[in-house]
């Protein structure tokens, strides 16, 4: 299943590309800016995060973190609180990281490829993506709708992405031709029912003249889901919520689970609120979300009250147990 990638039209592609990207771009906050900064808080937060999802966190991260110089000032807590729920949080310590690292040689933000790539957590794709939007430097970039474009249009599962992201690449505007190649896998070639027959490049798509966009990419092979069932205390007093640090997220606070306490006539068991289910990498988790009466404070617990948790980097699952309790208050 592939055709030479030397047969590829790339002016072609990238001159349809281009027309079609002029008229059906979205409307997205970080394409109303230049500023490196900025597009490096995007790039980070696009990582493995829909769009959709994105885009208040980006908004409200940019309002209390408008520079790098902010950011580098910022504590953990700070940065956690408002990444909370975008998952993947190395992400966000790594922000913090290079932005030190860029106030530590004098504030200038990297306005070059090697320098961008320099910086904690910053990749070939992110580099390639704030040099070229920010700058206009010619670096095409490879993110995981560019591989399936390539696929297809090289109807070659093995392609060399990078070769074929280079060829489309238009070298005068590399702004826009990377971002015109982004969108198409975005919003048109997408991984199940592509919306080919309003693709501004089927005509050049090898996959498409042999009937096998269906195919490509090819399926990944996924390890074993590791399923894990725990249940979450909802413990209150007048002092507020109990809560621990997470056990599963460092720098993050949850609800406690009925081991915290130690000795079982610590922990007396309410009613059960509800369940729900979340999922990290390849373990899937039921949580079971219970009131209770405990005596003592567990180790490293602390009691907050209801106006600080807006202000604490509080887990996804604390959230989402907190939201089960809200939706059986609201119930008549």
């Amino acid at each position: 299943m592939h055709s030479k990638q030397n047969q590829l039209n790339a002016e072609g592609i990238r001159s349809a590309l281009a027309r079609w990207y002029s008229r059906h771009a979205r409307d997205l906050p970080w394409r109303r800016t230049r500023d490196p900064y900025a597009i490096w808080i995007s790039e980070v937060m696009l990582q493995q995060t829909r769009v959709a999802a994105v885009i208040p966190y980006y908004e409200r991260f940019l309002t209390r973190f408008p520079d790098v110089a902010a950011l580098a000032e910022a504590s953990e807590p700070e940065v956690l609180a408002l990444w909370s729920g975008l998952g993947y949080y190395s992400r966000a310590r790594n922000l913090m990281q290079a932005a030190r690292t860029i106030m530590d040689i004098g504030g200038a933000f990297p306005r070059d490829y090697a320098g961008l790539r320099k910086l904690s957590g910053i990749g070939d794709y992110t580099a390639s993506a704030v040099a070229s939007i920010s700058f206009g430097l010619p670096h095409a970039v490879v993110d995981g709708n560019v591989k399936r474009v390539a696929m297809r249009l090289t109807n070659n599962a093995a392609a060399d992405v990078a070769e074929v992201a280079g060829r489309l690449l238009d070298r005068k505007n590399p702004a826009r031709s990377n971002q015109a190649l982004m969108e198409l896998g975005a919003t048109v070639c997408l991984p199940r029912s592509p919306l080919c027959e309003t693709c501004p490049v089927a005509k050049f798509c090898g996959a498409r003249h042999q009937a096998t966009v269906d195919q490509l990419p090819p399926p990944r092979v996924k390890p074993d889901a590791i399923h894990r069932e725990h249940v979450l205390l909802i413990v209150r007093r007048r002092t507020g919520l109990l809560l621990v640090p997470s056990p599963r997220l460092s720098g993050f606070w949850d609800l406690p689970e009925p081991d915290a306490f130690g000795a079982a006539g610590n922990v007396r068991l309410g009613a059960v609120l509800g369940t729900f289910r979340h999922s990290i990498t390849n373990s899937r988790y039921v949580f079971e979300v219970r009131e209770a009466r405990v005596r003592g404070t567990p180790a490293g617990g602390r009691w907050f009250n209801s106006g600080q948790l807006h202000e604490i980097a509080l887990s996804t699952t604390a959230r989402k147990a907190l939201r089960v309790q809200a939706h059986v208050e609201q119930k008549p």
